[in-house]
């Protein structure tokens, strides 16, 4: 069973970790596949993989954080495809500094991606969308978190919040709107985390693959998910409990 076929799907973050498994997922079900991201390098080789496999798959570099540069890039999923089926928010970025130490640029810069670029996607591609479906990537530490990581923390309590505002807000049948929260993925961002790279953050618990959370995120873009709306779904191999 193909779960995507025909279907338009955008992924922001689409060209590493969680998104490029979800890209690869979606446009392994039959999905045609809009790859946001700031890299085009990577971007490009992911489309170059789903090209290979036979599935369909454009790259558009974005830096979410950017409402321009939002804006254009579902203009251009529109002109190539006419609609939105699917939207999932992957994109993010994290600071590793106390409080008290951080710019308010970095503030800002992080509540732009994580958070303002989630409202940006959703109010430009919702009017396009029949029976769509809306993923958020939020995280475990929407719920408990971890010293010096606060913004992060923030958006992704403030993105659940969102999701159930949207909810709210439009029938079930015009989108459905949910969130997967993750704990330890094996991506960059994780291994890349100052705080683990010095020890300061333990790794503690089981650490899951990309292609784990990009299970959950197509099966609540699916129509499996159909009576699945507002919520969060947590797969994070039980990290939750022990943070």
């Amino acid at each position: 069973m193909k779960r995507f076929e025909n279907k338009v799907c955008i992924i922001t973050g689409g060209s590493s970790g969680i998104g490029k498994a979800t890209s690869l997922q979606m446009a392994a079900e039959g999905g045609k596949v809009a790859i946001l991201s700031r890299s085009r390098d990577e971007g490009q080789a992911v489309v170059a993989e789903i090209s290979e496999a036979g599935g369909q798959a454009v790259f558009l570099q974005t830096d979410v954080g950017q409402p321009e540069q939002v804006k254009a890039a579902v203009d251009e999923v529109l002109n190539k495809w006419q609609r939105v089926d699917v939207l999932v928010n992957d994109a993010a970025i994290m600071t590793f500094k106390p409080l008290t130490e951080l710019a308010v640029e970095e503030w800002d810069q992080v509540l732009a991606v994580n958070l303002r670029a989630v409202f940006l996607l959703c109010k430009y591609c919702i009017p396009h969308m029949e029976q769509g479906a809306i993923v958020n990537v939020s995280s475990v530490h929407a719920h408990e978190t971890t010293p010096n990581v606060i913004p992060y923390a923030a958006s992704k309590g403030a993105m659940e919040a969102f999701t159930r505002g949207v909810s709210r807000e439009y029938d079930i049948g015009k989108v459905r709107i949910n969130n997967v929260a993750p704990g330890a993925v094996d991506t960059p961002m994780l291994w890349e985390n100052p705080n683990v790279k010095s020890g300061q953050e333990k790794v503690e618990g089981a650490v899951g693959r990309p292609e784990d959370i990009a299970e959950v995120i197509c099966f609540l873009a699916s129509s499996q998910a159909a009576f699945v709306n507002g919520t969060t779904v947590v797969a994070d191999g039980g990290r939750l409990n022990i943070l």
